[in-house]
C-alpha cells in the first residue's frame, strides 16, 4: 500500500478515523477527571567529605568519594528505613510502602547532588514529607557514615534546598494526557480503517466491477435522494447528474451493437436494494425520451414494484397473459410519459419460474421485440431465484445491476456465474448510488449545473437542447430513428 492509497483510504474511512480518535480523546478526558490530583514537592540533597586535605590531589580524592557516595545514597533514599522514620516523626497513616511508593530519588550524573521529589494529594503534606524526609536521611547518613561514637563521620549531607508548597498539581496533566489520546486515538482509528477495508467483500471501484463481472461498465449512477422518493426521472425538464448518467447509459447502450442492437433488455441484479427497478424505470424513460417506442415489463413476479412505483394497475399484467387470463392489448398501460408503456406483474403466481421458462413466455418477449423499439424486463435478483435467469436467457442481453459500497463481490461473482451457466448475454455493468464527492466518486458536475432531482432554480432552468450532451444523444437518435424496425 502506497501513499496514494493510504489517502484514498482516509478519505473513504475518516469518520472511522474520527469516531475513534474522539472517543479516545474523551477517555483520556474522563481519565484526567477522575484521577487525584497529586502535588509534588521537592528537596536538594549535598554530598561532601568530610576528610580534610588541601592539596589538589586531597581535594580530588575527597570529591571522588562523595560521587561514589551519591549512588548508594539515592538508593537509600527510596529504602523502607527512611520511609518508615518520616511516618513515625510525622504520624502519618499510611505504611512504608506506600510511601516508598511516593518517593523518587536520583542522583544528577557527575555531581554530588541528590534530587527528592514526594508526591501527595495534600500540597502541605508533600513539603512536610520532602523536607521530614530529608532530614531523617541526613540523620541516617551520620549514623552510618560514624565508625565509632565521637568519631568524625566519613561523609555527611546537607539539605541544599528545602522544599516549599506546590501551587499546582502536577498529576493529572490535561493536555499531555488529551494530546496522547488524540494520537493514539489517531493511529488506532487509521488501524481500525485499514482492517475494515481488508474485511470490506463489497465493490467499491470500476475496476473491481468490470474484473467481476468480465464486461464493461456502461454507466454510473451517482447517488440522487429524490430517486428514493420518485423513482422515475423527468427526462423533459430534468438535467440533474442523475439524468445526464441515465442518457449517457442509454448512448451506451444504442452504440453496444451498431448493426444490431440490443432491443429486449433484461435488468437484473445479485440481491434486492441495489437500485434494479429504479435503473429498469429510467432506461425505458431515457429510450423514450429519444423518441423510441419502449415497454417496460415488470418480470419480477414474486416481488413486484413498477406498478406502485408509477402509480399503475397492478392486479393484472405479465402472469395475466402468460396465465391466458387476459390478452396482452388488455394489459398494456399508458403511462403519463410520451412513448412509454408497462406491463405490469399481474396477480403473484405459485410457480413463477416454471411460468417465465414455458413457451409461452418466449412466445410473448418475442411479441413484445416485434412491436416495440425496445423492451426493458425488470427481473428478480440472480440470487434469490432462477427467474432473472430463465429470462435473461430468451433476451438480447442483460444488464446486472451493483451498488456501490453495498454489492458483495462473491455474490456479484455468482450473480455473474448463473447468468453464464444458461448461456445468457452480459452486455455490461450499471453501478449505482455511486458518492458524487471523496474517493469513489464519479464526475457529475459539468451537467448538473449545482441542481438535484426535482430541485431547479425559478428563472435558471437550463436549456436542454442546448446542452453538448443532449446533442450527442440527438445525433444518436437519428441514427437508430432510422434503423429501428417500423
Amino acid at each position: 500500500m502506497n501513499l496514494r492509497d493510504v489517502a484514498k483510504l482516509l478519505r473513504t474511512r475518516w469518520i472511522t478515523v474520527g469516531v475513534t480518535a474522539m472517543v479516545v480523546v474523551l477517555g483520556a478526558v474522563a481519565y484526567t477527571l477522575l484521577t487525584t490530583p497529586l502535588y509534588q514537592a521537592s528537596t536538594r540533597l549535598f554530598v561532601s567529605a568530610t576528610s580534610g586535605g588541601s592539596s589538589v590531589s586531597d581535594l580530588y580524592q575527597g570529591n571522588l568519594f562523595s560521587q561514589q557516595r551519591v549512588l548508594s545514597y539515592a538508593e537509600l533514599l527510596n529504602g523502607e528505613t527512611v520511609a518508615q522514620r518520616t511516618i513515625d516523626k510525622l504520624g502519618l497513616d499510611m505504611s512504608a510502602e506506600t510511601l516508598r511508593s511516593r518517593i523518587k530519588a536520583t542522583a544528577k550524573p557527575d555531581t554530588v547532588l541528590i534530587d527528592v521529589e514526594v508526591l501527595d494529594e495534600s500540597p502541605v503534606r508533600a513539603r512536610d514529607i520532602a523536607n521530614t524526609l530529608s532530614d531523617e536521611f541526613v540523620g541516617l547518613v551520620n549514623e552510618l557514615e560514624t565508625p565509632k561514637a565521637g568519631d568524625q563521620p566519613n561523609a555527611r549531607v546537607v539539605v541544599e534546598q528545602r522544599a516549599s508548597i506546590p501551587s499546582k498539581p502536577v498529576v493529572p496533566n490535561p493536555v499531555r494526557n488529551i494530546a496522547l489520546g488524540l494520537g493514539l486515538g489517531l493511529l488506532v482509528g487509521v488501524g481500525l480503517a485499514v482492517l475494515r477495508d481488508l474485511l470490506d467483500n463489497t465493490v467499491k471501484s470500476p475496476e473491481s466491477l468490470e474484473d467481476i463481472t468480465d464486461s464493461s461498465i456502461v454507466g454510473h449512477i451517482p447517488t440522487d435522494k429524490g430517486l428514493r422518493k420518485t423513482p422515475a426521472i423527468s427526462f423533459a425538464t430534468d438535467n440533474s447528474a442523475a439524468a445526464e448518467a441515465f442518457r449517457k447509459l442509454r448512448t451506451n447502450l444504442q452504440f453496444l451493437s451498431v448493426d444490431n442492437p440490443p432491443r429486449l433488455i433484461v435488468v437484473t441484479s445479485s440481491s434486492p436494494g441495489e437500485g434494479k427497478s429504479t435503473t429498469s424505470i429510467n432506461i425505458a424513460l431515457a429510450l423514450a425520451e429519444a423518441d423510441h417506442n419502449v415497454l417496460l415489463v415488470d418480470g419480477d413476479l414474486r416481488r413486484p414494484s413498477l406498478a406502485k412505483y408509477l402509480d399503475l394497475v397492478g392486479q393484472v399484467g405479465f402472469s395475466s397473459v402468460l396465465s391466458g387470463a387476459a390478452t396482452l392489448d388488455d394489459v398494456l398501460q399508458p403511462t403519463k410519459f410520451p412513448r412509454l408503456t408497462v406491463l405490469t406483474a399481474g396477480e403473484i403466481p405459485p410457480n413463477p419460474s416454471e411460468l417465465l421458462g414455458s413457451l409461452s413466455a418466449r412466445k410473448l418477449l418475442n411479441e413484445l421485440r416485434a412491436r416495440f423499439d425496445y423492451v426493458i424486463v425488470d427481473s428478480s435478483p440472480l440470487l434469490a431465484v432462477t427467474d432473472g435467469a430463465v429470462l435473461a436467457a430468451g433476451a438480447d442481453g442483460a444488464l446486472v445491476v451493483a451498488r456501490f459500497g453495498e454489492t458483495k463481490r462473491d455474490q456479484l461473482a455468482h450473480a455473474v456465474g448463473t447468468l453464464k451457466d444458461v448461456d445468457a448475454s452480459l452486455l455490461g455493468a450499471v453501478f449505482t448510488m455511486m458518492p458524487t464527492r471523496g474517493s469513489g466518486s464519479y464526475s457529475y458536475n459539468y451537467y448538473s449545473h449545482g441542481q438535484t432531482y426535482g430541485d431547479s432554480t425559478p428563472g435558471k432552468q437550463s436549456d436542454k437542447s442546448s446542452s453538448p450532451r443532449h446533442k450527442v444523444d440527438s445525433s444518436a437518435t437519428e441514427f437508430h430513428k432510422e434503423s429501428r424496425p417500423k
